[in-house]
């Protein structure tokens, strides 16, 4: 399931619990400041260093070609170990007892960073050569408390719409939606005059359902709805999340899913749309890779679109994913530590262009271009990044299951009201648990 590492309500539970038992055991302090700190040359000599590099198991090859290219500039050894899932639950686990890597892989966003005690378990990469190189969106994200503890090698995704091409062109439709009631404008358009099921839902795979409300709160999140929730000033069963929930359930009501929704898949998705069996698809930008799974990068240009939505505009939602970012953890040994920044440098400035066209992934930095091989709906997810603001994943201090309560909604099961409740008592909960004042 290609959902980029969205961690689980019951990995922050646990691991928030595990982290604030043995935090002072885990979390030594160090000389890693950044306002101090030096960064060695990219490919300074580290012969008899060895790192230790955490990752999980659906980005274990992720950085093999530059461990191999650091080893060989550097003479330093790269110990790469792979951390069986729930990669965010057993690398907390992990680290409490008293291991830790000199880097590793992680979800760059608050709620997961807080899994690791920022502040006294990672270093700081404020000061990094190569931030400023990076694009102004990349360079706002990966923050707690303004100091940067996440440094970004990959795009993150951008929730919005994928769309079949010729389906909007039997439909008449020669512009995408500026706003989510032109949206469903469209969709109604689409269903009247083609038969074709306007979007698919693949609720059956439950997680999908959450970026319906995610996409219908952006405007909200860009004035501080989840900041506002984080205080105890906001919540689930407010009227704003309230209207995005009902707004949802109310596409569901009217028929605008695959007759299949229930049931249907994530992974059936990505044919369903460049068949044309149904018109959209909300997705995080991701699923170009389920796109490129089925067919090859130039159908997948001619066939299908992309677009940001949402409530009143195209602002997109940005949720980073496990193999957006990498951290360096405080391990109390200087010179490791300084090694390990080493090799961030080294990747994001010796090895980038390597790395970016071997990965054939989307360049983060405007001075690097994207390899020709990248598909066109994913370059234009990662524009998208300009005009976007963080999801719940992004920007909430925990994540509930919000996504479990609104696929029992889709299911007739819960109520609006029943989603918000339940999701607010767990945010509540899980709050609790990593120590969150006022909670």
């Amino acid at each position: 399931m290609n959902r980029k590492r969205l961690v689980m309500a019951a990995a922050v539970a646990m691991t928030g619990a595990l982290l604030l038992a043995g935090c002072s055991a885990a979390n030594p302090g160090t000389s890693s400041n950044s306002s101090t700190v030096t960064w060695n040359k990219p490919t300074a000599n580290l012969d008899g260093t060895t790192l230790t590099y955490w990752t999980a198991t659906q980005t274990a090859t992720m950085a093999d070609t530059v461990i191999a290219a650091f080893e060989k500039a550097t003479g330093a050894k790269i110990n790469k170990v792979v951390i069986p899932d729930v990669y965010e639950t057993n690398a907390p686990t992990k680290i409490a007892s008293g291991s830790k890597p000199d880097l590793a892989t992680w979800q760059p966003t608050a709620s997961v960073l807080a899994l690791l005690q920022p502040k006294t378990g990672l270093q700081d990469l404020s000061s990094a050569p190569w931030m400023k190189k990076l694009s102004p969106a990349i360079q706002k994200l990966g923050k707690v408390d303004g100091k940067t503890y996440a440094a970004f090698v990959n795009t993150p995704s951008v929730i919005g719409m994928f769309y079949n091409k010729d389906v909007f062109a039997k439909a008449g439709i020669t512009t995408t939606p500026t706003n989510f009631d032109q949206l469903i404008l469209d969709a109604q358009k689409i269903k009247s005059s083609t038969g074709v099921a306007p979007f698919f839902g693949a609720a059956g795979d439950s997680w999908p359902t959450q970026w319906w409300p995610q996409v219908l709160l952006a405007e909200a999140a860009q004035k501080g709805l989840w900041d506002r929730v984080n205080a105890g000033k906001d919540t689930f069963t407010g009227s704003t999340i309230q209207g995005a929930i009902k707004q949802y359930k109310d596409v569901v009501d009217e028929g605008l899913f695959n007759s299949d929704n229930l049931t249907s898949t994530y992974n059936e998705s990505g044919p369903a749309l460049l068949k044309g069996d149904a018109a959209m698809v909300l997705q995080i930008s991701s699923f170009t890779s389920l796109l490129q799974a089925t067919t090859d990068t130039a159908s997948i240009d001619s066939t299908i679109g992309w677009f940001p939505i949402s409530k009143d505009g195209n602002v997109g939602t940005i949720v980073p994913g496990g193999d957006s970012a990498l951290v360096a953890p405080k391990t109390g040994n200087a010179k490791k530590e300084a090694a390990a920044r080493q090799f961030l440098r080294f990747w994001m400035e010796t090895d980038y262009k390597s790395y970016v066209d071997s990965a054939n992934q989307i360049s983060i930095e405007p001075s690097v271009p994207s390899p020709d091989g990248v598909p066109r709906v994913a370059l234009a997810a990662s524009k998208a990044l300009s005009n976007s603001v963080g999801s719940m994943q992004q920007l909430a201090v925990v994540n509930p299951d919000f996504y479990v309560f609104l696929a029992d909604m889709v299911h007739g099961t819960k109520t609006p009201e029943d989603v918000g409740k339940l999701t607010q008592a767990q945010f509540d909960q899980l709050a609790k648990a990593l120590g969150i004042k006022g909670f």
